[in-house]
């Protein structure tokens, strides 16, 4: 039997898998949280500094690290204290506790800054983050990489697409940032199977894969998690968008990509 740590464990995405690995047989599950919530399984934890909390970690543990201010528009201050020092608190306890894997919750800005261009985005593709929480995703993954590689702790960060929640997790035009935001929409059962998956996978020592449902016509490409993990998404979603979506689309894309590029060409010298 496999004894899973799900950190974030009162939170949106933390609930669905603390209750969804509780329901399965092979798994004992323990939440941590920095929330008091009235579940006896779930027990008090902050991840930004170094406390008691790491006596829940036991060797040939999964963690499957969820905690985090979970807000695009998260400060540097937020992001540094909550998903940057609380990431890297963790990894050094797993390393010192002997924990068999740490499967991360990254997040699809580490690409965000591809948005308006064609790229197909593979984990390979370098890291283009637009905002502090993006960044810290992507300190994540590489302290990962670190502790993997130094360490002997298996990592898998998975760069999760949109599980709103809001619209019970449906897909729709309600969702902002046009196609984009709906080519990245994850259903609920591929997330957790993505999850599982990932705790059940056998020899990775390291590895970045996107995690989105399998939605028409998207650039995020997911034959990597497919060979590592073994994910077959369920779900599937034909973007649409209507016109006023899409003039908010091309005015975004011109005003904040295509103008400063242009001032940089023509300007290179002020």
């Amino acid at each position: 039997m496999n004894r899973v740590i799900v950190t974030g464990a009162a939170g949106h995405l933390g609930k669905k898998v603390f209750n969804h690995l509780k329901g399965e047989s092979g798994y004992q599950v323990i939440g941590l949280d920095i929330r008091d919530v009235p579940e006896p399984d779930i027990h008090v934890a902050d991840f930004s500094e170094y406390g008691s909390w790491i006596e829940h970690l036991n060797q040939g543990d999964i963690v499957i690290h969820l905690a985090a201010d979970r807000e695009p528009t998260a400060t540097w201050g937020s992001a540094i204290h909550n998903n940057i020092n609380g990431t890297l608190n963790l990894f050094q306890a797993c390393a010192e506790r002997g924990v068999k894997r740490l499967v991360f919750a990254s997040s699809n800005w580490v690409h965000g800054g591809y948005r308006f261009s064609d790229e197909v985005l593979t984990p390979s593709l370098p890291a283009y983050p637009v905002n502090a929480y993006g960044s810290a995703k992507l300190f994540g993954e590489l302290a990962g990489k670190h502790f993997s590689k130094h360490h002997g702790l298996s990592v898998i960060c998975l760069r999760i697409g949109w599980t709103q929640w809001t619209h019970d997790n449906q897909p729709g035009e309600h969702m902002a940032m046009g196609i984009w935001g709906q080519e990245m929409w994850l259903s609920d059962r591929d997330f957790l199977d993505g999850v599982q998956k990932s705790v059940d996978a056998h020899d990775v020592p390291y590895a970045i894969i996107n995690l989105v449902s399998n939605n028409r016509g998207m650039r995020w490409d997911i034959e990597s998690t497919k060979q590592v993990i073994g994910y077959k998404p369920q779900d599937s979603f034909a973007p649409s968008i209507g016109i006023s979506t899409k003039i908010k689309s091309v005015l975004k894309n011109a005003l904040v990509y295509k103008l400063p590029r242009f001032f940089d060409r023509i300007m290179a010298e002020w």
